[in-house]
């Protein structure tokens, strides 16, 4: 088995971004989810930071349900936006959510961890009700841990998603998470 090659910050990464600059790349890995209004389950993810040179990092995150043998059954949750730092290690985040939502979130930046709350959850008539959240993101031991809190459905913030995950390339690789199958037709 190799090793992987040590992390370089890109040289035409924006110097605002260089205290964001350990998310850089393509990372995957697994997670589990629970909330009262749900049955527990288990997750692949894949999410990739990349650049472009301006003062923010674009993000996207994709899941795939896993059974218990960890085969992607269907896909789940997607969300993209832009992490702009700013002076004083704050930062401020702008995600978007095909099920019609957009969110505002603000946190700090402290080394390689990151704390973000809602500021704003923008919903479309057709979206669940979903008020607000907190994130936590970190780097242990070379791997991205993150959890999310949420508040929906008439429920208070409380734990709803955490997950580990691991650099699969270099910093703007291109994704590549396994394909699922869609899922089975309900009734006739």
């Amino acid at each position: 088995m190799s090793t992987p090659a040590p992390f370089q910050i890109p040289g035409d990464l924006h110097p605002d971004c260089v205290q964001l600059a350990f998310l850089l790349g393509r990372w995957e890995g697994k997670g589990h989810g629970d909330y009262p209004t749900i049955e527990p389950f288990t997750f692949g993810q894949e999410v990739v930071f990349s650049h472009n040179g301006k003062a923010f990092l674009y993000y996207t995150s994709r899941t795939w349900l896993l059974d218990e043998e960890g085969t992607a059954v269907r896909p789940l949750a997607m969300e993209t936006g832009f992490w702009r730092p700013q002076p004083d290690h704050g930062l401020e985040v702008v995600l978007a959510h095909p099920t019609g939502y957009a969110e505002v979130w603000y946190g700090r930046i402290d080394g390689a961890k990151i704390e973000l709350a809602t500021d704003l959850v923008a919903r479309t008539t057709t979206a669940k009700d979903y008020s607000g959240g907190q994130r936590l993101y970190g780097l242990v031991k070379g791997a991205l841990m993150w959890t999310f809190d949420m508040a929906a459905g008439g429920e208070s913030l409380q734990p709803h998603l955490w997950g580990k995950l691991e650099r699969a390339g270099a910093p703007g690789s291109e994704a590549a998470a396994p394909e699922v199958a869609p899922p089975a037709p309900e009734g006739d």
